[in-house]
């Protein structure tokens, strides 16, 4: 048995999809109910493998929501996760992915130090960030991307913007270590990490976004928007391949460009239809094939009976895992989304 461990994009959002699933009692709430509202199990699911295996699990809905961290609602935000994984284990599911901000808020919060959950001792080795299996698919939509349209990785400089996360960094090593790519240029915020990991990789150049943005053939996009920032198209390089690894995915919203191709990145397609709800509420343009890479680490690690927390910690992917869940994604079904945002 797998789990999944999500949250919806905002409170509007929340109350639509509330309805949906009848619940009429969380569709009039405001921000001070659902940070009370305890988690529920709002989806059973079945997959079947490209092997003829199949298996079941549950989509587990943390009632998080983005609105309590930009209104300072921390110990809800932490609890929300916390009481998730909690509810997730007495289900007695064997591995739960925490999906979207779930694994940020763990991971930026340190919420390892917090195992006991009321009558709950957190077995930590039932849980994964997914992070090992987005990163893969990422590298393989920058890869296969930048080929569908013509772009010469060897001559082709590739910014990664939030490049010493959990997810940035795995990407900057494999495609250091995989694809002879002429330069990686590396954003994020914190200088020292950035220090860190330039060393670590042997080369890369440090930049500003925006400096890094106008020399990018491949941008991958895999940190927080800050609110109210826009994107130019007219300051991007042109033509130019943007993986949008974000949650949620808005930057094709924000580019309107014949020579910026928007990709959304992190979203693999399953070879067969997975029988669900919960990938229509989020919107995926083929509900029944569409998923989170995050999620799908879940399921790969139920059908290979990995029960462990294959992704966890910060910066502890490396190549060879990627390779491991890349090679067993591809053996059950999953292929990357490859198709491009229409502008």
């Amino acid at each position: 048995m797998f789990g999944l461990i999500g949250h919806l994009t905002s409170l509007e959002h929340a109350k639509t999809v509330a309805k949906d699933l009848g619940y009429p009692e969380y569709a009039d709430q405001g921000l001070d109910f659902w940070c009370s509202a305890p988690p529920q199990t709002v989806d059973t699911i079945t997959v079947t493998s490209a092997t003829g295996q199949v298996i079941e699990g549950y989509y587990v809905e943390s009632c998080f929501l983005p609105e309590m961290l930009a209104t300072r609602r921390i110990k809800a935000a932490i609890r929300k996760i916390l009481n998730a994984m909690a509810h997730a284990q007495k289900q007695g599911i064997h591995i739960t992915a925490l999906g979207g901000f779930s694994s940020i808020i763990f991971e930026e919060f340190d919420l390892s130090k917090h195992r006991q959950v009321r009558n709950v001792e957190l077995d930590f080795e039932r849980f994964t960030t997914g992070n090992t299996h987005t990163a893969y698919i990422i590298c393989q939509q920058v890869e296969q991307g930048a080929q569908q349209l013509g772009i010469d990785l060897h001559q082709s400089k590739v910014a990664i913007i939030g490049a010493t996360g959990d997810i940035g960094s795995a990407v900057c090593r494999w495609l250091q270590a995989k694809t002879n790519v002429s330069e990686l240029l590396l954003v994020a915020r914190n200088q020292e990490r950035l220090q860190n990991l330039q060393a670590e990789l042997g080369g890369g150049q440090i930049m500003e976004m925006t400096e890094a943005l106008a020399e990018a053939d491949v941008v991958v996009w895999v940190a927080s928007m800050p609110k109210g920032m826009e994107i130019e198209a007219s300051k991007l390089k042109q033509p130019c391949l943007l993986i949008d690894g974000g949650y949620p995915k808005n930057l094709g919203s924000k580019l309107s460009h014949p020579n910026i191709h928007v990709m959304n990145g992190g979203i693999v397609e399953h070879s067969l239809d997975i029988d669900w709800k919960i990938m229509s509420i989020v919107n995926m343009d083929v509900p029944a094939r569409q998923l989170f890479a995050c999620f799908a680490e879940s399921m790969i690690l139920e059908f290979e009976k990995w029960h462990t927390n294959f992704s966890w910690g910060r910066n502890q992917i490396t190549v060879d895992k990627m390779e491991q869940i890349g090679q067993a994604s591809l053996k059950h079904g999953f292929r990357p989304l490859l198709s491009l945002v229409a502008n």
